[in-house]
């Protein structure tokens, strides 16, 4: 199965919007195909640090989670991620971040007048 960055983004964000904290996720062998692919993309949020797998199939956004979601949560800067990341033909979930990150710094650059390192 492919990494589908959109999935990700999605999944972030409704989770934050959700009044739960965690989210329970489980592999049965009677899985179906979207509860499979909601399940790997959440142990690959694992893999990055952004969840963490709290209890086995229970998963909290991490600090570094909601950082990442705080930077992708404009469709502006999402764009701008998405198109700079397809440039470079793909890249890490990490560099995706600092793309996105530096966005966010660009923006707030031009809106606040001041440059973060």
């Amino acid at each position: 199965m492919k990494r589908d960055d959109e999935y990700i983004r999605q999944l972030l964000l409704d989770l934050e919007a959700s009044e739960e904290t965690d989210l329970v996720s489980t592999l049965l062998i009677s899985s179906d195909e979207e509860q499979e692919k909601q399940y790997y993309h959440l142990q690959l949020l694992c893999d990055a640090a952004l969840m963490k797998e709290v209890q086995t199939g229970v998963f909290r956004m991490t600090n570094q989670g909601h950082d990442f979601v705080s930077a992708i949560r404009s469709d502006t800067v999402w764009k701008k991620t998405k198109t700079g990341a397809g440039k470079l033909g793909g890249v890490s979930l990490e560099i995706l971040r600092d793309i996105a990150t530096a966005y966010i710094k660009d923006e707030v650059k031009k809106v606040l007048g001041i440059s973060l390192p």
